[in-house]
């Protein structure tokens, strides 16, 4: 399991050249029937432009894609593809949406007009990078919750699902790089009468850039 940039939400971020309306989506997917959903939401809201230019990039499998979709080869969906790559994001799906307006762009135009578009879209969205986390569960008795609560924000320690029964369950997530220093100050903090249990693991982002 490894970590990588990707889009935490969808965005959208618009320009006018020469009369020409360019629209840049991005939407975060995680495989092919996301993009193809996506792709066919995007026709639906956007009717009847000219052209609707795409890249995207899937973390798995290490899948990446683009298409002009009309226009001049290689003047759309490379300098789309292009941004993502740069920014080295992954699970990200980019449509930049033309309505011509009459004015012919060229090659070179085309290119910084759609690479442009892309940019600042992305420049506007929200990314960061999923790590790899350790999920543990706590049980505990009651006067220990508000305590954890507050300890686990204070290390920027995000908390999962919670139940509350005879004791109270509750799940963190844990980066992997500060396992051990997590078992080590719960040992402490509640002189070894809590112990973790360790349930799984998951990419996720850290809790501070939530």
């Amino acid at each position: 399991m490894e970590s990588y940039v990707t889009v935490f939400e969808s965005s959208t971020w618009e320009q006018v050249i020469e009369k020409s309306r360019f629209i840049g989506v991005v939407h975060p997917v995680q495989n092919l029937e996301e993009v193809e959903q996506r792709l066919h939401d995007i026709r639906q809201n956007y009717p009847n432009a000219r052209h609707y230019v795409y890249a995207y990039r899937l973390h798995q499998g290490k899948l990446e894609k683009s298409t002009d979709d009309g226009e001049p080869q290689g003047t759309g969906g490379r300098p789309v593809l292009d941004v993502l790559q740069y920014r080295q994001i992954w699970d990200a799906l980019i449509v930049v949406i033309r309505y011509f307006g009459g004015v012919l762009l060229g090659a070179g135009g085309l290119t910084r007009a759609y690479g442009g578009t892309a940019r600042q879209l992305m420049d506007k969205a929200s990314i960061g990078r999923l790590v790899p986390h350790l999920i543990y569960e706590i049980e505990a008795g009651y006067d220990w919750y508000e305590p954890l609560k507050y300890w686990f924000k204070q290390f920027s320690w995000a908390t999962g699902e919670e139940e509350f029964l005879a004791t109270v369950k509750l799940q963190v997530y844990i980066p992997w790089e500060e396992n051990q220093r997590f078992r080590e100050w719960l040992a402490d903090f509640a002189d070894q009468k809590i112990v973790p249990r360790e349930i799984g693991n998951t990419l996720c982002p850290l809790s501070n850039e939530l």
